[in-house]
């Protein structure tokens, strides 16, 4: 039976003098109940982090077990086999790097001083991607030492396999039957007809931290001459012909983007992806990107690997950051994938669920520590590890089981046709393909018709955006308005139900006018109210989801600090009011709905929210007037929509509060987003409210917070995100 391993992103990498820490990022270092979230999961083996920059960080005489005491004693007691790890696209502590002469024999010491105080410890993976790390760290100068030329690269690659052979010797010292998992990144890179060569040569090199250990490098590799040339020695590539260090098992590392394409056509492409050898310039991109993505995918990488090596395999990382259905298809493209070519005859052991507790500052190579996190298994951006829809399918996968969800019905964006962000480029006489790939690869989970998600509220600046990125993320909908459906007709509303039979609905349907409420207050309650019992009652009769949205105005603004889902609603004008009504009324009738109270909201598809018509206004040099006393957490648009659809997938329910963590006046936030405009702030005229002219009474402090979680980013970055992709022409 195919095995389901675990992982923690655990990069310790050095730029400059600055070690950026994964675990101590992620919290993993402090929480030992971890291990016991990871072992409910079904995790049998765990890939383990012990790191030498944590055991020894300033000498190896002075080595504290204390972190590992603890934890390998847990593993042992929840009966989780490990596969330990000591340096993860690390350079070592400041006493080593990877161009240190003794790296090796200072990390065999380590191994041996760690196997001789835990020799039930039974799989080892020394140094993880060594290639990889080398590549970043002595070709592109990414991470520390900040090479880049390939005489460094080379050097720092024969150093990680060295040590990585000098530490299982002294591991086997102690416990002989113990195995070697290695690691690696085995992208492939494809090309114009023009750049094959180039594209030959890093198809070769990409084997090269395998060929080594395996002793394969001698005068018939393709890469013999390459490595003298650039400074290793013949005796040096002879010590590992004559003493290999194999791996028991060739771990696979693959991404959406481990495939490139090199192009010489670099006008077709933006400058930050352009670079060359020494010969020609040309653009190094996801291959993904120019419809290269099928050529080759796991099934044929593995293939490779066992055609090559004939050595048992696995698939030791998988993770995609992106939104939760697309994790969830990227899992299960890999996991089919793995379990194809078991039955095809290939030795494949296991999928890794790598980064279970998501992954830190990848966006920019973790070359700067922005705080940018992406989930994984679990979101930690409540107060405790949250369960995400993967650690639904990772349990499942665990005990070989299927797992299924109605955001799988659809293929990952990799498959899709939107994933072109460059000219397609036709690969047939610059590389060989299999031309059967994409169709396997697209017949893993085809239905003849995806379940909808059905969204209410017509033309709404909401329901536009709800539709608008469930389409990007590609979540089968429908929109339906209040011309098509009367929500306040319950027969008619049953009727259209039964007939669509939607897995989910998210409601914007709402009287939304907060003046026009004190006057037509019956018009009010009965579109707000009726419209969710309606939705609800069929909800809990046929199982369906529920996603409300709810309003900071259900409160009085009282209080001092944000408000939080747990507290008192007292709302001051009719619109709360039927809006807390509405609440209720949906937690009495269906108990697992999720209920989403967010503030005033701004977005790049509308030109009715308060921030475009105030950059309108400058732009056009009129002053435009704003409360300078009403405090609140303005929400941008997709953020909103992309948290509350991935709660959906996550099948939270209850009251959540969604807003970008702020607090700020409406005049304060309109100067903010005029300052970032490069536009005068100077004519956002701030006022009181009782100069404002408003009808309806509102509350002066509505900014919200949460006790369950903050998953959207600081209101700043939001605003930039707006400029960029602001649609409206401000004239």
């Amino acid at each position: 039976m195919l095995e389901l391993w675990g992982g923690v992103e655990c990069t310790v990498n050095r730029v400059g003098n600055h070690y950026l820490d994964q675990l101590a990022m992620s919290g993993h270092d402090q929480r030992l109940g971890d291990l016991e979230r990871f072992s409910e999961l079904g995790i049998k083996t765990l890939r383990f982090p012990v790191l030498w920059e944590h055991l020894a960080p300033k000498s190896l005489n002075r080595i504290d077990w204390t972190w590992a005491d603890q934890r390998l004693n847990e593993v042992r007691r929840l009966g989780i086999r490990v596969i330990v790890g000591f340096e993860h696209h690390g350079s070592g502590p400041q006493y080593t790097s990877l161009l240190d002469p003794e790296f090796a024999p200072k990390l065999a010491q380590l191994a041996g001083a760690f196997a001789a105080r835990y020799p039930w410890v039974d799989a080892y993976t020394p140094i993880n991607e060594p290639l990889t790390t080398a590549r970043f760290s002595g070709l592109y100068g990414c991470w520390y030492p900040h090479a880049r030329d390939n005489k460094s690269f080379l050097r720092m690659l024969f150093h990680e396999c060295d040590g990585i052979r000098a530490a299982m010797m002294a591991i086997r010292a102690v416990n002989p039957k113990a195995e070697l998992i290695q690691t690696e990144d085995l992208g492939k890179v494809f090309s114009t007809s023009f750049l094959a060569y180039q594209a030959n040569f890093e198809n070769h090199r990409r084997w090269l931290s395998f060929d080594l250990l395996i002793g394969k490098v001698n005068l018939d590799h393709p890469l013999y001459r390459f490595c003298l040339k650039h400074g290793l020695t013949g005796t040096e590539l002879e010590s590992f012909a004559e003493n290999p260090c194999p791996p028991d098992i060739l771990g696979i590392n693959h991404y959406i983007t481990s495939n490139r394409f090199l192009d010489e056509r670099i006008e077709r492409y933006p400058a930050h992806v352009h670079g060359g050898n020494n010969h020609h310039r040309y653009a190094d991109i996801e291959a993904v990107r120019v419809g290269a993505e099928m050529i080759v995918g796991p099934k044929e990488l593995l293939k490779e690997a066992w055609d090559r090596y004939g050595l048992p395999v696995a698939i030791t990382e998988v993770h995609l950051g992106c939104s939760r259905e697309e994790q969830m298809r990227w899992f299960r493209d890999i996991w089919l994938a793995a379990k194809a070519s078991g039955a095809s005859g290939i030795d494949v052991r296991a999928v890794t669920s790598w980064s279970l507790l998501g992954g830190f500052d990848w966006n920019s190579l973790v070359t700067k520590a922005n705080g940018y996190y992406e989930p994984g298994v679990y979101d930690l951006r409540s107060p405790e590890p949250r369960p995400t829809a993967l650690a639904s399918m990772v349990k499942a996968y665990s005990v070989d089981s299927d797992f299924d969800h109605p955001a799988l019905d659809n293929q990952g964006w990799w498959h899709r046709a939107d994933r072109l962000l460059y000219p397609s480029v036709n690969l047939d006489a610059a590389m060989p393909r299999d031309a059967t790939s994409a169709k396997e690869s697209n017949s893993y989970n085809s239905k003849s018709r995806s379940r909808d998600i059905l969204i209410t509220g017509g033309a709404s600046s909401l329901s536009s955006a709800l539709a608008y990125i469930c389409e990007r993320r590609g979540l089968s909908y429908r929109l339906v308005s209040q011309a098509d459906l009367d929500l306040t007709d319950a027969a008619a509303t049953r009727f259209f139900l039964n007939e669509m039979r939607p897995w989910a609905i998210l409601n914007a349907f709402e009287f939304a006018d907060v003046e026009s409420a004190e006057e037509e207050d019956e018009d009010c309650f009965r579109t707000n109210i009726l419209a969710p019992i309606h939705l609800a009652e069929y909800c809990t009769d046929e199982r369906a989801r529920l996603v409300q949205f709810s309003s900071d105005q259900v409160f009085d603004g009282r209080t001092k600090r944000p408000y939080r889902e747990q507290d008192a609603v007292s709302p001051i004008n009719i619109y709360g009011r039927s809006k807390a009504k509405a609440e209720e009324e949906i937690a009495s009738r269906a108990s697992d709905s999720l209920i989403i109270r967010t503030p005033a909201t701004f977005g790049p598809w509308d030109e009715t929210n308060f921030l475009t018509r105030a950059l309108r206004s400058i732009a056009k040099g009129k002053p435009f007037h704003a409360p300078n006393d009403l405090i609140s957490s303005p929400t941008y648009l997709p953020d909103l929509v992309d948290a509350a659809l991935d709660l959906l997938i996550d099948g939270e329910h209850g009251i959540w509060h969604l807003s970008n963590q702020s607090l700020t006046d409406w005049a304060s936030f309109g100067r903010l987003a005029a300052a970032k405009f490069g536009l005068s702030p100077s004519l956002i005229i701030g006022r009181p409210l009782v100069e404002c002219g408003f009808a309806a009474p509102r509350p002066k402090f509505t900014a919200l917070g949460s006790e369950r979680a903050h998953l959207l980013p600081e209101l700043a970055r939001s605003v930039d995100c707006y400029i960029r992709e602001c649609r409206v022409a401000l004239r």
